[in-house]
């Protein structure tokens, strides 16, 4: 038997597992690298998180990034260049974490990479007439450089099952969210302020598991961030909110970015810095004749649009005044505009951050993907949700031996 498959049989019967979990997101800041053990798996699953780091993205690997970022048209020969460049950069930037926290290459059993993504085509947002109904996404950083570049075998490229399986590629949380932080005691809105925000709907532990389920609502950081670094060339994002509390909702430009399709179709569903990028500001603008407003008015109304896309999503579900206990993480959970927002839109509401779970809102994601390769290796498909909002039972990750 290959050693490296005789060294997976052995994995998936011990009763703990450890492994790091990759992130990274669209706000193109960082890897964000999770040190987690694992214990069991399913519903009995118990995570330790033992260390974790963002390693930040220098200048040079976010400009790389964005040659092909969200882009219709890119040049060939450089997507095929950029993609095994950042799994080796990946791989370099786990050995630089493990000889930080001084653990061996040896001593960690498995690393699940999510990679970068660069495009994302659900089936309603790119009506290619070629590919009707077909979801599709991409994601960067060869799964094999990462497990040479380490020693350690790797599973990547874990949303391609899911669209196999029937989903959209996204968004996984409801499978981390579900088996990790479900609770007897209450009824939670796990809510991940990313570029793109997200929520997962978990119903107590024992009632209808088939109401839970997991949706996209509209822009989260991505396009606040791609404003800020037009008009600030020297700032990557806005820090605290500052600017946009600085400025006032205009209520005319946000009357035209809402009125974006997207925000009236059902749940649940998927979108991306395709969609909800400057062109998609520009245009609204154009319509508003707010070509001219300031910079700080714009992230003020920019932040109101990203709470109204998630409070119309939860409005959907729960009604007209959802009363849910809201747990905040990603990079808006730092974000006192944007929290300011959200307060306003879902007033019956009570927030906190996963912290409150014990869950380090920046590690969640990185830690999710630790949870899903866990799964692979050791668990079962689960099966979440009912009718369309069903999450797919599908084990994810394609496996990427050292050697």
């Amino acid at each position: 038997m290959n050693p490296h498959l005789a060294r997976l049989h052995r994995l998936a019967q011990q009763p703990s597992r450890r492994i790091i979990g990759l992130m990274s997101g669209t706000s193109l800041d960082g890897l964000d690298v999770a040190l987690c053990r694992l214990h069991g798996h399913g519903a009995g699953t118990r995570l330790e998180l033992e260390q974790f780091a963002t390693v930040p993205y220098p200048d040079d690997v976010r400009r790389r990034i964005r040659e092909v970022f969200a882009r219709e048209q890119v040049s060939l020969e450089y997507l095929t260049l950029l993609n095994p460049w950042l799994g080796s950069l990946h791989a370099t930037m786990i050995t630089q974490c493990l000889k930080q926290w001084q653990v061996t290459a040896s001593d960690v059993d498995l690393v699940a990479s999510h990679g970068q993504t660069v495009y994302h085509a659900p089936a309603h947002q790119h009506q290619h007439p070629d590919f009707a109904g077909l979801n599709a996404t991409l994601q960067l950083g060869d799964g094999d450089h990462v497990a040479v570049g380490t020693g350690i075998i790797t599973l990547s490229d874990f949303r391609q099952k899911h669209i196999a399986g029937g989903g959209e590629g996204a968004p996984l949380a409801a499978y981390g969210d579900y088996l990790l932080l479900s609770s007897p005691h209450e009824e939670r809105l796990l809510l991940n302020l990313g570029g793109i925000a997200n929520f997962t709907y978990l119903p107590r532990t024992g009632q209808d598991a088939s109401t839970a389920f997991s949706t996209d609502t509209g822009p989260g950081n991505t396009l606040l961030d791609a404003t800020v670094r037009q008009h600030r060339p020297r700032l990557a994002y806005d820090e605290d909110g500052r600017l946009a509390l600085a400025g006032q909702v205009h209520e005319g430009l946000l009357r035209e970015l809402l009125a974006h399709p997207f925000f009236a179709a059902p749940l649940p569903k998927t979108t991306g810095p395709e969609l909800f990028g400057p062109a998609y500001l520009q245009q609204a603008q154009a319509r508003s004749h707010t070509t001219q407003l300031g910079l700080e008015d714009t992230l003020a109304t920019l932040t109101e649009l990203s709470a109204v896309g998630v409070a119309r999503a939860a409005r959907q579900v729960f009604g007209a005044q959802p009363a849910l206990t809201v747990y905040a993480s990603g990079g808006g959970a730092h974000n006192p505009a944007l929290q300011a927002a959200l307060r306003r839109q879902l007033p019956a509401c009570t927030f906190a951050t996963t912290e409150a779970l014990g869950v380090l809102p920046d590690a969640k994601e990185a830690i999710l993907f630790a949870l899903l390769a866990n799964e692979a290796v050791a668990g079962q498909p689960v099966s979440i949700g009912a009718g369309r909002q069903r999450v797919p039972a599908v084990s994810m990750g394609k496996i990427s031996f050292p050697g």
